[in-house]
């Protein structure tokens, strides 16, 4: 069995042949492209060019710091993590905050949120899926990123402290009141 080649192998045997086989890398790529474009998208990045340099850009810094990766980490974690930098970095660099819009498959994780909303018929979930993308672009950063990474994401809290580089008790200190804040921009809706 030969990792290089075999897309069972973990991301952690991965990342040791592509210590020795440049070529081994390209797996990694295309393991985590989409799932770093979904992330970046659902952060407020939407134009699919500033996605494609920041993606250019997260994989080139994973490549060059291979060496650098943490064993003990999951190699997710760190990918998102240099993911996360880079997307704020573009924020900073562009002044700019998220357009302020829902990737599509926003309202599945609907009933991921618990204690939020509960809705009934698809109609329903998607017009609750743009109160929801609203709603959660009205919040300050350090609440809508932590939601991402908890619900859309499905990231575990130690996961998460590793992303965005604070303590696994601080992530569910976040997580917490990042739902209230967002439970005041969106309301349970009334049951009838």
């Amino acid at each position: 069995m030969n990792a290089f080649t075999d897309e069972r192998a973990t991301d952690e045997e991965i990342v040791a042949l592509a210590l020795q086989k440049k070529e081994a890398f390209a797996v990694l790529v295309r393991r985590y492209e989409a799932r770093l474009t979904r992330y970046m998208r659902r952060l407020g990045v939407f134009r699919t060019e500033d996605i494609e340099d920041l993606l250019q850009n997260v994989f080139l810094k994973a490549y060059r710091n291979l060496n650098a990766f943490d064993q003990a980490l999951r190699f997710s974690s760190w990918i998102y993590r240099i993911a996360h930098n880079e997307t704020m970095s573009f924020f900073r660099s562009r002044s700019v905050r998220p357009e302020g819009s829902m990737v599509p498959d926003g309202e599945e994780v609907l009933v991921e949120i618990p204690d939020l909303i509960d809705i009934q018929g698809e109609t329903d979930k998607r017009l609750s899926g743009e109160r929801l993308g609203k709603a959660l672009y009205q919040l300050d950063a350090k609440y809508r990123e932590i939601i991402i990474l908890r619900y859309f994401e499905e990231r575990e809290y130690s996961e998460i402290s590793d992303i965005l580089q604070i303590p696994v008790s601080s992530v569910g200190t976040l997580l917490s009141r990042a739902k209230k804040k967002l439970r005041t921009h969106y309301p349970t809706p009334p049951t009838v």
